[in-house]
């Protein structure tokens, strides 16, 4: 009797052993040892991240496909999202009226030149922050920062006069002036940029240079900026889709010039096709593919840009620490 009991007090051991095994194994598969290595976290996480992914691609999803379609497809209800017949008809359109390759040249010219004087001027004024101690230091990075914070409406209409003075208005130097001084667009977060990134740098290594015979500019030149390639990678590419694509203040400082930025052209493009018919007609309505068409030619070329530079724009941000705008 004694022998049977101890194997089944072995046996109902083993079982709830067996059990305690199972639950720790089921409990570690749906939360991890730390829950975000876990099968309930990974979940939760990718759910989320198709969500964010449906809602920036079905704007893009809809203008190719509408752009892609004829008038019949667009006035026909039981057509929806997957055209009857594939038309370029309206890129056409697009392109002839707005003469794309040169509207793309201009663009490209309008944005670049500020972007690289944005780039130079905002690591000399962050690499001045960083690593010089002077007379109303704090100051003057409250007023940098005051100028990201204040609303350019506030001050268009002083700008705007300034400008008128000095004949800038209409012309590429109202977009290249500023961003030499460190005032471009969105220039505050650029100066930050390389603030930030400036002052990760060891003083010991300037105090070495300085000790060879190095000058502040050669500093500057030779060690800092050399390290400072993903931070002027990242404020590069940020400063130049922030011109690519800025519509009101390109409005207003360009209005009377040839060159304009590619989303003003189709912009125009589409104004100027809207007043030759009234409010309402079928025409307007027909031109839809057509506005739709432009939207994908203007955003093309910075598709095209982010996938050749991808790879140093995501190594840029892991070095710099930045996490978005």
């Amino acid at each position: 009797m004694n022998r049977l009991s101890n194997i089944k007090s072995k046996i109902i051991g083993f079982t709830k052993k067996d059990k305690g095994h199972t639950k720790s194994k089921l409990r570690r598969f749906l939360f991890g040892m730390k829950f975000i290595d876990g099968f309930v976290f990974k979940v939760s996480i990718y759910t989320m991240l198709i969500g964010l992914g449906y809602i920036y691609l079905y704007p893009m999803m809809y203008m190719l496909s509408y752009s892609f379609m004829t008038m019949n497809d667009i006035i026909d209800v039981s057509v929806n999202w997957v055209p009857s017949k594939i038309t370029f008809e309206n890129y056409r359109i697009v392109w002839e009226a707005i003469n794309y390759p040169k509207a793309l040249m201009d663009a490209v010219i309008l944005a670049g030149l500020p972007a690289l004087s944005a780039t130079f001027s905002s690591a000399l004024i962050g690499y001045g922050f960083a690593k010089f101690d002077f007379p109303f230091k704090k100051i003057l990075m409250t007023l940098m920062i005051l100028t990201f914070i204040i609303p350019p409406q506030i001050t268009m209409i002083p700008t705007i006069r300034m400008y008128a003075d000095y004949n800038l208005i209409g012309s590429i130097m109202s977009f290249i002036y500023p961003a030499i001084l460190g005032q471009g667009f969105n220039g505050a977060i650029y100066i930050l940029i390389f603030y930030s990134f400036f002052k990760m740098i060891p003083n010991s290594l300037m105090e070495s240079a300085q000790l060879d015979g190095a000058g502040p500019m050669k500093i500057f030149t030779k060690i800092a900026i050399p390290l400072a390639v993903p931070a002027i990678i990242i404020v590069f590419l940020f400063s130049f889709v922030w011109y690519y694509n800025e519509t009101y203040l390109s409005g207003l400082f360009l209005r009377g010039s040839d060159m304009l930025t590619l989303p003003l052209r189709v912009e125009q493009f589409m104004v100027n096709y809207a007043s030759n018919y009234p409010e309402g007609s079928s025409a307007r309505e027909l031109m839809q593919s057509a506005k739709l068409a432009g939207n994908i030619l203007a955003i093309l070329p910075l598709l095209i840009l982010f996938f050749f530079t991808q790879k140093y724009f995501v190594e840029a941000i892991d070095r710099t620490g930045i996490t978005g705008e």
